[in-house]
């Protein structure tokens, strides 16, 4: 069809204004720090460092993100998003899904008849896509979404321009209104009936949804395993569950030390709210012998972490499992604020000494370490091979009455690798707390 002038003058217009608020628009995130704690400007003050602490994590700066807007800039795309590109249409910003009103979004989620924890407020929904603007500009790693529910979040994401988005929803209530969205789009949404929380349970066989194994799932989106020194090849997006959160993230922390599950497919992230008492824990620094524990000290040693928001809870709509009414008695007070926290997996955790084959082996040790948090790492030593203490002590620097509760992540993995490379020590010690711990275990 022939066209004037005026019209590709037009056409050309409109491309360069969108282009122009595309790039407008993206959000700064805050720079990493050293697998600590790092708050954006927007956050509200949560600092249980204490001043004076024995070392200052060096600040690293994250790298550059490149907008897809970029001019003359070829996106490295990973090897699970390859396939995805050229096939997608990304949403227009002028003709945004709606996320609909807090009123209408809350009615939809009264359908869910377990305890859970929803985004209805379209405002928050906004929030949390801000925050992941770089995530989505850079255009790399597929977003998986838990419990989306309703979908406002999901909507908001997809307006952001998200290549790919996979809602992992548990509750089939919840599954015809995604679906129909999904079919809406052009692959930039995938629909699972599945529990990203129940992901490999126990056993073999069969499995019903929502509980799946990650195989499968990965199998079915065609997202390949990368190695671990590759980009993050998915980010996961959504709400620690109240009930359990705490034996999920142990269970989390098994399967990354062991690179089983969906870290066996490489440095997948996790962008979740989490209840600002775990926090506390997952950030404190050794010495505060209350808070810190084999928990703390495990994931500080594997993961960069960082802070991006506080969000009250009473911001989030809090169903019961009775009738999916609201809950007005909740085990966190409403004025708790739930924290969004972007945890990533170390390019350099694994080494020649520290593998997937004796990750778990370390975790049992360093939850040997902190079981008492107030006893002298000499004398732990020394009941693993008796002699032992004094020789490691001296090559960690550490003093003869070092407690286990002064001692820093990356010093424990230390101790550990330099154990692996002493051949005194067997892993005779551990059978006993083998048979009692599972891949949920406890601190």
């Amino acid at each position: 069809m022939a066209a004037c002038g005026g019209c590709r003058f037009f056409v050309l217009t409109l491309r360069s204004l969108s282009g122009t608020s595309r790039s407008a628009s993206t959000c700064a995130l805050p720079s990493a720090t050293h697998r600590t704690l790092s708050t954006s400007v927007r956050t509200c003050s949560l600092d249980p460092f204490p001043s004076g602490s024995r070392k200052t994590p060096a600040q690293v700066g994250k790298p550059e993100r490149i907008s897809p807007s970029s001019g003359g800039v070829q996106r490295n795309l990973s090897a699970v998003a390859v396939p995805l590109q050229g096939q997608f249409r990304p949403l227009c910003r002028y003709d945004p899904l709606d996320l609909g009103d807090v009123d209408e979004n809350t009615q939809k989620a009264l359908a869910c008849k377990h305890l859970r924890r929803f985004i209805v407020n379209p405002s928050l929904a906004r929030i949390v896509t801000d925050h992941l603007a770089g995530d989505i500009d850079d255009g790399k790693a597929v977003i998986f979404e838990c419990n989306p529910g309703p979908g406002v979040l999901t909507r908001s994401l997809l307006n952001r321009g998200a290549q790919r988005v996979v809602a992992l929803e548990s509750d089939a209530n919840f599954l015809p209104e995604l679906k129909d969205l999904e079919q809406k789009l052009e692959g930039q949404l995938d629909v699972v009936h599945c529990d990203f929380f129940k992901l490999d349970p126990i056993g073999h066989g069969s499995m019903k949804p929502p509980a799946m194994y990650s195989e499968k799932l990965f199998s079915d989106l065609a997202i390949s395993e990368v190695p671990w020194s590759a980009d993050v090849p998915v980010k996961i997006v959504g709400i620690f569950s109240q009930r359990n959160e705490k034996n999920i993230m142990w269970k989390l922390i098994y399967n990354l030390f062991e690179r089983r599950s969906i870290f066996r497919y490489g440095r997948v992230e996790l962008i979740m709210f989490i209840s600002q008492k775990e926090y506390t824990k997952l950030v404190t620094r050794p010495r505060d012998y209350k808070n810190y524990q084999a928990f703390t000290v495990l994931w500080q040693m594997a993961c960069d972490i960082e802070l991006l928001h506080e969000e009250p809870l009473s911001s989030f709509l809090t169903v019961t499992k009775n009738s999916g009414r609201p809950s007005s008695k909740n085990t966190q007070s409403q004025s708790d604020n739930l924290c969004l926290v972007r945890i990533t997996p170390c390019e350099d955790l694994f080494n020649s000494h520290l593998t997937p084959l004796n990750g778990s082996t370390l975790v049992l040790m360093v939850k040997q370490c902190l079981a008492k948090r107030k006893s002298r790492l000499i004398e732990q030593i020394n009941s693993w091979s008796p002699g032992s203490g004094s020789e490691l002590i001296s090559k960690l620097s550490f003093l003869d009455d070092t407690m286990t509760g002064d001692v820093y992540p990356d010093e424990f993995k230390r101790l550990f690798e330099l154990m692996e490379q002493s051949g005194s020590f067997t892993q005779s010690w551990l059978y006993e707390e083998t048979l009692e711990t599972t891949n949920t275990g406890h601190a």
